[in-house]
């Protein structure tokens, strides 16, 4: 099975997103993929009152009448849940661009950014992405990136030994689809950049987090549970 069958969608809203279990180079994933047109893909912070939401159930308990049918943790945040890198949601920017190195996955440079619009859907390089100033519905930070350009990221090493569940992006080059994927066994670094490279065939992806790496997939039961998150990618259907 390549990325082209991955992206293969029916033509109910319901199939908007489609997850599927697979199986690369002796790990386990799963992969869900979401058509950029169906105007559905969205990030999630905060509430209403301002509130953090945190989880898939308080972001369907928020829904009124509308269905969480995918939903997956989208980048690195802070001890109160803030956004470490850029945020953007419904147009509204609440966290700056980092373009600097630092601590931590997210400074392992070069990172992202993903960029979301109702039809449109890209990984930035984030430098790229400072320098081409693209309009975004809604956008998240993170890093490190694992795809750049059909390459994976210059500091993986073959032989790491640094292994846990992670998740990330990766986005066709015409902009229509994204496909979210979180491993299901422990993986490096390396090992999870050839999967978007090698298996999916994409040519940016981008590192979301790790430890903490959480799916909702309806169409598979699934709904992880675990720490309180912070940003939330996901797809609501009525």
């Amino acid at each position: 099975m390549r990325w082209a069958a991955l992206i293969f969608l029916l033509a109910s809203p319901v199939a908007a997103v489609t997850c599927e279990d697979v199986e690369y180079a002796g790990k386990g994933y799963t992969a869900c993929t979401v058509d950029a047109a169906s105007h559905a893909l969205q990030l999630f912070h905060r509430d209403e009152a301002g509130e953090v939401l945190g989880s898939f159930g308080a972001i369907e308990d928020m829904l009124a009448d509308r269905t969480l049918v995918f939903a997956m943790n989208a980048g690195m945040y802070h001890d109160d849940r803030s956004p470490v890198g850029h945020y953007v949601e419904d147009g509204v920017e609440t966290m700056r661009v980092i373009t600097n190195a630092g601590p931590g996955n997210f400074g392992l440079l070069p990172n992202g950014v993903f960029c979301i619009n109702d039809s449109r859907v890209q990984v930035y390089e984030t430098l790229e992405y400072v320098e081409t100033a693209p309009v975004c519905r809604d956008a998240t930070q993170s890093g490190p990136m694992l795809v750049i350009d059909g390459a994976l990221h210059p500091r993986f090493l073959p032989d790491s030994t640094s292994r846990f569940i992670r998740n990330g992006v990766g986005t066709t080059a015409d902009g229509q689809t994204a496909i979210f994927v979180i491993s299901n066994d422990t993986v490096t670094f390396h090992e999870f950049g050839s999967f978007f490279r090698d298996y999916l065939r994409l040519p940016n992806a981008l590192y979301f987090d790790g430890k903490v790496s959480r799916l909702h997939a309806e169409s598979l039961g699934r709904s992880d549970i675990g720490f309180q998150l912070g940003p939330i990618v996901g797809v609501t259907i009525r």
